[in-house]
């Protein structure tokens, strides 16, 4: 399972539907990609979080981090087009090229993308309840 920024973020702000991504990362099903880490490391940063204890915060999570390599980029820019009605950024199109190269599921909380799940060929979950 390849978790989203956003599945990392709900997860460690407690938001409704953050035991999903909890199960995953508990049972060591999931992963992130660096750009996606980068993403979540900004975002605490953002919010007035220390780097380094941003850091630390997701350390303790211990998800694998996967490289973003020059095949992960290429199909990154590839999903471009077919993305591009959803308004989906690098890093959303980066998280999506990992899990259509590793063959398995996305789990995120961007509603949009579940309508992508077809076409990309990849099942793509969201953590967040119907009425969030």
């Amino acid at each position: 399972m390849v978790l989203d920024s956003s599945a990392v973020l709900g997860y460690l702000n407690g938001e409704p539907g953050a035991d999903v991504v909890a199960t995953h990362i508990m049972a060591g099903q999931a992963c992130i990609l660096a750009v996606n880490q980068a993403e979540v490391l900004s975002k605490l940063s953002d919010w007035g979080m220390p780097i380094d204890d941003a850091c630390a915060a997701l350390s303790k999570l211990a998800l694998p981090v996967m490289p973003f390599t020059t095949e992960l980029a290429t199909e990154a820019a590839r999903l471009r087009q077919p993305t591009r009605a959803q308004g989906l950024s690098l890093g959303d199109r980066a998280c999506l090229a990992l899990a259509r190269q590793q063959q398995c599921a996305v789990l995120t909380g961007d509603r949009p993308w579940l309508d992508l799940s077809d076409a990309l060929g990849i099942q793509i979950l969201t953590f967040r309840p119907a009425s969030h």
